[in-house]
């Protein structure tokens, strides 16, 4: 009996670490965005916005501890409301386990320079009022050892309720779409976006087809590691302004590796 209980708390265990869903994703090498399988992504958060007496959608985030959020700094801004929901798949819909948070603080990197995105340090954190707790929706996301670097080509995904496609609609279910890693090598060259991207930022896709976009800002890039855990690398940053599925302009992310120590500082 003590033996079948030792297993059942292992399992619970595990499946609230970080970095692996309760709900494994439903992933495979689709070129396009798709639905993702709900609650697949149990650390993917909506930030929200009050405008009239009414929430909207804003930006994604990652819950990366039972009381922070990780989102981008172009995301926040003064004198407005915000709250964060958690364990959400269909914005549209009343779901059984889901969390409504409210942000104690907001800590903007303070090198951020919103009229000069492409400097960088494109990265905030949300302390939240209180801890949640975690369950099969809602999971704490891994995040990347401190400096690792991606390799060219590996598959990541990113998710969001962002649009569809340029000025498309708002999807009220959860996207996923993967990505390609581009190396910076590469993204740095003057027909990819040239000095814009900097080693402090992650490149994936550029292929036409699939991006991140509005809406998406802030949300997860999610790579799986070789232990099976999924790993935040990436903060959606920004796109070309010339649509959201250009050509050799993938989607630029601020590199969470590059932030470790600045994660840690904040979060004492």
């Amino acid at each position: 009996m003590l033996g079948i209980l030792f297993a059942v708390l292992s399992l619970a265990a595990a499946a609230f670490g970080c970095g692996v869903p309760f709900y494994p994703p439903a992933v495979s090498r689709v070129v396009g965005g798709e639905n993702a399988r709900p609650f697949s992504w149990p650390w993917q958060v909506s930030l929200q916005y009050q405008s009239s007496g009414q929430w909207h959608h804003s930006c994604g985030g990652t819950l990366i501890a039972t009381n922070w959020v990780l989102t981008a700094a172009h995301c926040i801004s003064s004198n407005t409301k915000y709250r964060l929901l958690l364990g959400k798949y269909n914005l549209a819909a009343e779901e059984q386990g889901s969390v409504t948070a409210s942000p104690e603080k907001i800590i903007v990197h303070q090198r951020w320079n919103p009229y000069n995105v492409a400097n960088g340090y494109d990265i905030a954190l949300i302390k939240l009022t209180q801890h949640v707790t975690l369950s099969d929706k809602i999971q704490l996301a891994c995040l990347p050892a401190a400096q690792s670097i991606l390799s060219s080509n590996t598959a990541c995904y990113v998710t969001g309720w962002g649009r569809l496609q340029t000025n498309g609609a708002l999807p009220d279910d959860l996207q996923q779409g993967l990505l390609l890693v581009v190396g910076y090598a590469t993204c740095s060259q003057p027909s990819w976006w040239g000095s814009t991207v900097k080693t402090s930022m992650v490149c994936a896709g550029g292929d036409g087809i699939t991006s991140s976009c509005n809406g998406d800002s802030g949300g997860p890039l999610n790579c799986q590691s070789a232990n099976g855990r999924w790993e935040v690398h990436g903060v959606v940053s920004f796109g070309s302004s010339l649509g959201c599925n250009y050509y050799r302009k993938p989607s630029v992310f601020t590199r969470v590796s590059a932030y470790d120590s600045w994660i840690k500082q904040v979060k004492l």
